[in-house]
């Protein structure tokens, strides 16, 4: 008898597992790309306001989130592990190959990609710009580190997950998802230091919604993205120095020559109001567009829009208005439309098209 119940066990034991690895054949499978950041950071205890960022690795993120297996089949890569504020153009291009190499992979059917919130916004456009796939790709990130009583990185990562599988992601670009809500990578800014409600797409409105993994879209993108975006990183092995320079009152000139001084090609002003700055300044950044260096204005303000020829000829100086664009976001656009040309009629039309 006690013979017959092992083997009786057995079988149904080797049932079973037969059942869950079919479960997992039919899950769609997500692949994590970890970059670090607070969603990955430890405390010295639980009251310490700071924080060591990546602490965790991409193994331990996933494993910390419960009845996520039950959503996705995923697996893990550590790509870097740092904080968002130290991210650069060298992780950027990593990054980017590296995402697109797993999206051309049939194993792979999205990807989730976890990253720091200080520079989210910046590291998400620019993906939305040169990753080739209309797979999804969801980035996550959190605003307490894993540590922290009440860790909002956990349900980031569930819902991002859910995001990333659901059907109207495909096509959408890249997108952000926290504190249940998904954004446009193109529209999205962060907005507060400290609060969970942080992210937000000032001029649009969030792309969707989403609570327990339950997805609800909105409006469809409108601008250029992903196989549409004229931008590979293929070929680059770095990107053109583009320096952002914040305007104020009594503004001085100085800080161009030196942007230009040190090899910028491209210069962001975050201009007061309508993207504007002092006379001297114009002066110089008009010579400076004489002379090829590529000049986008666009605001300081959180938000609204820097609108051609309205306060500043741009026609007459060669300028570029960065429209919907943070000077953060327009970095990263003209970073790539120097890969293309310095002509700011050109620059111009693919800010329009972006």
């Amino acid at each position: 008898m006690r013979f017959r119940f092992l083997v009786l066990a057995l079988a149904a034991a080797l049932v079973a597992a037969g059942s869950a690895t079919a479960q997992s054949k039919t899950l769609p499978r997500v692949k994590v790309l970890a970059t670090g950041g607070t969603i990955a950071g430890a405390q010295a205890s639980a009251t310490d306001y700071g924080y060591k960022s990546g602490a965790y690795d991409v193994n331990t993120l996933i494993s910390a989130v419960p009845n996520l297996d039950k959503l996705a089949s995923i697996t893990g890569e550590q790509v870097a592990n740092i904080g968002s504020q130290d991210m650069n153009d060298v992780v950027w291009l990593q990054l980017a190959k590296r995402l697109n190499e797993v999206l051309k992979s049939s194993d792979t059917d999205a990807a989730l990609i976890t990253h720091g919130t200080d520079t989210l916004e910046e590291t998400s456009y620019f993906l939305s710009l040169v990753a080739k796939s209309p797979k999804p790709v969801v980035m996550v990130g959190s605003m307490r580190p894993a540590t922290a009583t009440s860790a909002d990185g956990p349900a980031n990562i569930y819902n991002g997950v859910a995001t990333a599988i659901s059907p109207g992601a495909k096509g959408r670009g890249v997108l952000v998802s926290l504190n249940d809500e998904v954004h446009y990578a193109r529209n999205v800014v962060k907005t507060d230091t400290t609060s969970v409600q942080t992210f937000a797409s000032l001029n649009r409105g969030p792309a969707g919604v989403v609570h327990t993994g339950k997805v609800e879209w909105f409006e469809p993108m409108d601008r250029k993205q992903g196989t549409e975006s004229e931008f590979s990183v293929d070929k680059l092995d770095k990107l053109p120095r583009v320096d952002i320079i914040y305007a104020h009152a009594n503004m001085s000139p100085d800080l161009i020559k030196a942007a230009i001084d040190n090899g910028a090609k491209g210069i962001v002003i975050a201009g007061v109001g309508d993207g504007n700055m002092t006379k001297p300044t114009l002066d110089a950044l008009e010579a400076a567009a004489k002379n090829g260096i590529a000049v986008v204005r666009s605001t300081r303000l959180a938000a609204g829009l820097v609108l051609r020829n309205n306060e500043v000829d741009d026609d007459k100086m060669g300028f570029v208005a960065s429209g919907e664009f943070n000077p953060a976001k327009s970095r990263v656009l003209l970073q790539l439309a120097l890969t293309k040309t310095n002509d700011p009629k050109k620059i111009q039309a693919m800010f329009y098209e972006y």
